[in-house]
């Protein structure tokens, strides 16, 4: 486990993330993340342009058919 500071940076605030946590996801400097919360708490991930527009599709597909899914699920 990691421990990491929020830190000021200009006029926001920042995590400073350790080069090992970095080696770990594959990162660097000007890469995305993406955060999700969970059960066990947020969950960073290097984000994939490709599986944001599948859940974006996926979503608006619940969206359109949400009474049937609904009536599916019974």
């Amino acid at each position: 486990m990691k421990t990491v500071k929020i830190r000021k940076i200009g006029n926001s605030l920042g995590v400073v993330l350790p080069k090992d946590v970095l080696a770990m996801l594959n990162a660097g400097e000007g890469d995305e993340f993406s955060i999700s919360v969970s059960d066990q708490g947020l969950r960073l991930e290097t984000y994939n342009e490709e599986v944001s527009k599948q859940v974006d599709v996926g979503r608006d597909i619940a969206r359109r058919y949400r009474n049937t899914l609904r009536e599916l699920a019974k």
